[in-house]
């Protein structure tokens, strides 16, 4: 489809632990996007341990704690110290073990790191990598948020003023739901795959779309408000059962 791009890598060899039998996802994104993604395939029946940096944590824990509680119950956190290299190190171990890795920093954050994204997925880890604007080409490099990223793509709403955004930063969620479907797939394929999922081509598909594309006679059903089914863990509350798991532990 327009909106991924498929890098394949070797033969997907199983991750996780031993004692688990459940596919490993790796968690190194933060707010929405990616957050969403690993959230759905927990939904699955994954294993999702979140990563986060002890500098720098996921933005949302200073946003809303229902929102936060949502996307992040029932995963395993765990905060490193990063860069530090003894940090470093043990990212590049977990990347190793997991069976899917997702994103969502652009390319250069974690060549900073020394991880090696096209080394891991050659090794048998699937990866999802989720940018604004791709991995490669003239805006690679560039930041993006799910508003401005959607406007790049034309999905935008109008009023009497001019344009305004279509929702709230919704080239987030199309973006991590879109990731949740890729990755779901590359944990049932045989080979493991590099994927990249581009907010703004999300977007793009999205404001494509037909404006009213719903079925004759079909009455949608108003939206209803998910609630979280617990709370998430605090920052770096299972560093050390998961990397003693891993043979990371001092």
């Amino acid at each position: 489809p327009s909106w991924v791009r498929l890098h394949a890598g070797g033969d997907r060899r199983p991750g996780g632990a031993a004692h688990d039998d459940r596919p490993l996802v790796l968690c190194l994104a933060s707010l929405w996007a990616g957050p969403l993604a690993a959230h759905l395939l927990a939904r699955s029946g994954a294993r999702v341990v979140t990563v986060e940096s002890v500098r720098r944590p996921d933005g949302a824990r200073r946003g809303s704690v229902t929102f936060h509680d949502l996307l992040h119950a029932g995963q395993e956190m765990v905060a490193l110290d990063l860069p530090e290299p003894g940090a470093c190190a043990a990212l590049r171990r977990l990347a190793g073990a997991a069976d899917l890795v997702i994103d969502g920093s652009r390319p250069r954050a974690m060549r900073r790191l020394g991880v090696d994204v096209e080394e891991i997925v050659a090794d048998g880890t699937s990866w999802i990598s989720i940018t604004g604007y791709g991995r490669s080409g003239p805006w690679a490099g560039q930041p993006a948020f799910g508003d401005d990223a959607a406007a790049a793509a034309g999905l935008l709403a109008w009023d009497a003023m001019g344009p305004v955004p279509a929702g709230d930063a919704i080239a987030d969620p199309l973006a991590g739901v879109h990731a949740a479907v890729a990755g779901l797939a590359a944990l049932r394929d045989g080979r493991s795959w590099l994927i990249e999922v581009a907010m703004r081509e999300v977007a793009l598909v999205a404001a494509q779309l037909p404006e009213d594309s719903r079925a004759p006679d079909v009455v949608p059903a108003q939206p209803s408000v998910r609630r979280p089914t617990g709370r998430a863990r605090p920052l770096g509350a299972d560093t050390a059962s998961v990397l003693a798991e891993f043979g990371l532990g001092p």
